[in-house]
């Protein structure tokens, strides 16, 4: 009965060896699956929060566009998204979380000091305005 029992055991053992390699063998690197896109975010893009959300930002799900480089899609999008990449990639913006103080300091030495286009008064508030509201770290 005893080595009965024992090999019950045994096989039982191999048998839940033999699952977790299978179950392991399923996640393991396969080259021909796409690799995730680290610039992709995984969830809609919504407007950074510190907690004091207005109604306004906290009813609005903001989603990506794909077509100006997965930036949020909303008022300002395409001005921003031509403006940027003129020098580097949406990447740079979309780990961005800056002060609004911020945001008006780097414009001002992008323009003086890397020699950045500037666009008209109008366009310029359109973009700061996006960037804050999206990329800060006040909201």
């Amino acid at each position: 009965m005893f080595a009965t029992s024992h090999i019950l055991r045994g096989a039982l053992g191999v048998s839940l060896a033999c699952l977790v390699t299978a179950a392991s063998a399923q996640v393991a690197y396969d080259p021909m699956r796409a690799a995730p896109n680290p610039l992709m975010p995984l969830t809609p893009m919504q407007p950074a929060t510190t907690g004091s959300a207005t109604p306004e930002s906290a009813s609005a799900e903001v989603l990506p566009n794909p077509d100006f480089g997965n930036l949020p899609d909303a008022e300002g999008v395409e001005e921003t998204f031509y403006q940027c990449v003129a020098c580097h990639s949406t990447a740079i913006i979309l780990q961005q979380r800056l002060t609004d103080e911020r945001w008006d300091y780097l414009w001002t030495w992008m323009i003086e000091d890397q020699g950045m286009y500037e666009p008209e008064d109008e366009i310029r508030d359109e973009i700061l305005t996006y960037l804050k509201t999206h990329f800060s770290s006040e909201r």
